[in-house]
């Protein structure tokens, strides 16, 4: 699945044009690696992303097209 895809899908980052944006930026780390939004992820990835001042890091646990709300939590963990 598509990175920008996977962060929308997850609710990481809400919307597909934000999580676009914030790979171009070089905000968005896959493995320790700035990656580009048409990146394939899979399970067992670990993103990085930087919102301003604060750092989110998680691990993808699964890779969904589609979820419930209360179900997006359960594609990653945080680390």
């Amino acid at each position: 699945m598509r990175l920008d895809k996977f962060l929308k899908v997850s609710r990481l980052i809400k919307r597909r044009t934000v999580a676009n944006e914030a790979c171009d930026a070089g905000r968005v780390l896959v493995n320790g690696k700035p990656a580009k939004a048409s990146l394939a992820v899979k399970e067992g990835d670990v993103l990085e992303i930087r919102f301003g001042a604060r750092t989110v890091k998680a691990e993808i646990l699964d890779v969904a097209e589609t979820v419930k709300k209360d179900e997006a939590k359960e594609l990653y963990r945080y680390l």
